[in-house]
């Protein structure tokens, strides 16, 4: 069996002249290639079987591994392993049997005919369905932005986006169909987006304009409550900011968010790093809703909101890094106990609560595992009459505790 016998080769728009003599070769020995459509019209004709990729794109790999040994060519667009099916394929066929000849990527190109720097400007690959809330979190002013796009409706709804959050200044430049005979770059402001016809084959550079009344998503906890949708079931922002602190998000990790109201706890473990996840548990099915609508808004649709009640909703669940438990969701310690043994060892769970009821079953957790339990008070000043005093929230005790390793 040859070593490398799958050929993964970047193409682009300009199709077989614009690739290497080494890259046209591979693509002449191969016994099959394999590609999207526009691909395999890019290269014409060849003498070896030609298949399109299937939808999804994992399905195709079967196929590509019955032929293990003999050489087959993959087409992608651009580099293979930037928002690319390289990635796909490395799931599946050991970097030792591939051969990779990467083009330059959309991005790169873009950066080259807008002269941006590419190592200072946010790339995104709004390229799948449902994934435009994406590019919420990275609006701030003076940012650059390339945008990797679904469909010619892509930049519509980028459009649409930028003018509700409050940047409807911000300059948006289409680029069709990059480096090849029918590339068009046209520009227009978020605002006013008047362009038609935008082939689906599209990248979207932004210069991001804040407006007045802009509301960025900041970087650090604790975010305005007003950004969030709510009903009064909502981690004020002190104690949410106190909380992320205790949970300590780290990249990759999964959250379970018990009794999530508006969302907003998960909601910025989302946002600390973009390979965060949050599986939230709300028992009320309307509250469960706009907590995915939150999610939205604030550029992580992803969370994983379900309508269940905990305990029992938990069963099946992906072991956590870490568990927030709302106080609304603790009468007892049966939802703690069922949490503490899914916790991963080295994770940390974090509970607020406000009554008595809670209260005690708090000090019997930390009796029983040790941690910290801390009393947060927040005070805030408002009206008397026509003067102003200071108004006491409800004092919030919050358990932290982390897992240690074996324990069970």
């Amino acid at each position: 069996m040859s070593d490398r016998w799958l050929s993964i080769i970047g193409i682009g728009e300009d199709g077989r002249a614009g690739l290497s003599a080494a890259a046209n070769t591979l693509i002449d020995a191969a016994d099959l290639v394999v590609g999207g459509r526009r691909h395999l019209d890019l290269i014409g004709a060849t003498r070896a079987t030609q298949m399109p990729w299937l939808n999804p794109l994992d399905a195709t790999i079967p196929e590509i591994l019955a032929r293990r040994g003999r050489p087959v060519a993959v087409l992608v667009s651009g580099d293979p392993f930037w928002f690319g099916a390289g990635v796909t394929l490395a799931r599946s066929v050991p970097i030792e049997e591939m051969l990779v000849v990467p083009a330059p990527s959309s991005f790169s190109l873009a950066a080259a005919r807008l002269g941006w720097a590419l190592q200072d400007t946010t790339t995104l690959g709004l390229n799948m369905r449902g994934l435009t809330p994406l590019l919420r979190r990275h609006l701030h002013h003076g940012r650059r932005i390339l945008a990797l796009a679904l469909n010619g409706e892509t930049p519509r709804e980028v459009a649409n986006l930028l003018a509700a959050a409050g940047f409807r200044a911000s300059r948006m430049i289409v680029m069709e169909a990059l480096g090849g005979p029918r590339e068009r770059i046209r520009e227009a402001i978020a605002g006013n987006f008047n362009l038609a016809d935008v082939d689906p084959l599209n990248l979207i550079g932004i210069e991001v304009i804040a407006g007045a009344n802009a509301a960025p998503v900041p970087f650090a906890a604790g975010l305005p409550d007003t950004y969030f949708e709510n009903d009064g079931q909502l981690t004020k922002r002190e104690v949410r900011a106190v909380t992320l602190s205790s949970l300590q998000p780290c990249p990759g990790e999964l959250l379970w968010d018990i009794g999530a109201g508006s969302g907003s706890i998960a909601i910025e473990w989302l946002l600390a790093h973009a390979s965060t996840r949050a599986i939230g548990i709300e028992r009320d099915e309307v509250r469960a809703a706009r907590a995915s609508r939150n999610a939205a808004s604030l550029g992580v649709p992803h969370y994983d909101v379900r309508h269940g009640v905990a305990p029992a909703a938990l069963a099946g669940l992906p072991a956590p890094d870490a568990i927030f438990i709302g106080g609304g969701s603790v009468s007892d310690s049966t939802t703690i106990d069922a949490c503490w043994l899914a916790l991963k060892p080295g994770g940390r769970i974090v509970v607020n609560g406000v009554t008595l009821e809670t209260e005690l079953a708090l000090m019997a957790a930390y009796q029983q595992h040790g941690g910290t339990l801390t009393r947060i008070g927040i005070e805030r000043v408002e009206p008397i009459g026509a003067r102003s005093g200071w108004r006491p929230a409800l004092p919030v005790l919050q358990w932290f505790c982390r897992k240690a390793a074996g324990e069970a």
